[in-house]
């Protein structure tokens, strides 16, 4: 007989000074080219929503979400390789819609790769849908990467429908 393992309870709640260290560590073990710790630091100095999924006491994933203008851009959104497959992507995502709508927002943008294709199969599931195409956007081993823009509809009388 085989019994499931209980997976330990997470906290999302707002990224800290101190969670940074963690945060930048996450990032360079998860991109290539990732974020620095310099650009963690100003997005929390700039106020921008910034949140932490924590796990036995660490981060185990974030995302930072700017708002001006009744719309919202998801900057980053990230768990850590090794937490990967628990739905902690997807519980970060919908903290971040709620507090998007909860803050008025009437659209909310993001870019991706087209290349990551788990974080596309994500947004779509939550109903973005792709609205452009950002050419050469990221950089990439060899030359740049398009980046494709997404975009989700929070509220009635948006232009997204």
């Amino acid at each position: 007989m085989t019994i499931p393992l209980e997976e330990p309870p997470v906290l999302i709640r707002a990224m800290t000074h101190e969670d940074l260290a963690q945060v930048s560590s996450i990032e360079r073990r998860s991109y290539d080219f990732p974020w620095s710790h310099g650009v963690f630091r100003d997005c929390l100095l700039a106020g921008y929503h910034c949140i932490s999924l924590q796990r036995d006491g660490r981060v185990a994933g974030y995302a930072i979400l700017s708002i001006a203008a009744g719309e919202a851009h998801i900057l980053n959104l990230c768990v850590e390789p090794v937490h990967r497959a628990h739905g902690y992507g997807e519980r970060l995502l919908d903290e971040i819609l709620r507090y998007a709508r909860d803050s008025d927002v009437a659209e909310i943008f993001l870019e991706v790769r087209p290349s990551n294709k788990t974080a596309i199969a994500l947004y779509r599931k939550k109903g973005f849908r792709q609205i452009a195409n950002r050419p050469a956007y990221y950089q990439a081993h060899e030359g740049r990467e398009d980046a494709a823009v997404l975009s989700k509809k929070l509220r009635a009388g948006s232009s997204i429908a």
